[in-house]
């Protein structure tokens, strides 16, 4: 069996971002030679995700408007976390959409059902981001 390890890197602009990285993944893949196995996508920091569904902007602004009646950024105060930090909110909306997500490699290609695609998202950016991919097969 072969692995083969990559860091993605992003530099979020903006605090909240949803990134198509199915390409990049894809990418990664074939650059790997592994054509029958698993990729596991995941998110490296504690105030993002990564997760599969459909690339359609409406349903991004539904993440956002879900996400934000169920983990409201503002008031900040309402979080114990944000000490020093003005993030609880991230630390929330993170759990709410997974760490990771792990993909089945079938000849070559990353196996989805119709419309799947793999997104990074990001609820506290800003700064430069990453995720790690880990290819294993033959």
């Amino acid at each position: 069996m072969k692995s083969h390890r990559k860091e993605l890197w992003f530099d979020i602009p903006e605090r909240r971002m949803l990134i198509n990285i199915t390409p990049a993944v894809q990418e990664e893949l074939e650059k790997s030679g592994i054509k029958e196995g698993l990729c596991l996508v995941n998110a490296m920091h504690i105030t993002a995700s990564v997760f599969i569904n459909d690339d359609e902007s409406g349903l991004h602004q539904d993440f956002e408007d879900w996400l934000e009646k169920l983990a409201p950024e503002k008031p900040h105060s309402q979080y114990r976390h944000n000490t020093y930090e003005d993030n609880g909110d991230a630390h929330l909306k993170r759990t709410i959409m997974g760490r990771e997500v792990v993909v089945a490699i079938t000849d070559g290609k990353l196996d989805f059902g119709p419309w799947e695609q793999i997104f990074y998202g990001e609820f506290d950016g800003k700064r430069r981001k990453r995720v790690l991919l880990k290819i294993i097969g033959e």
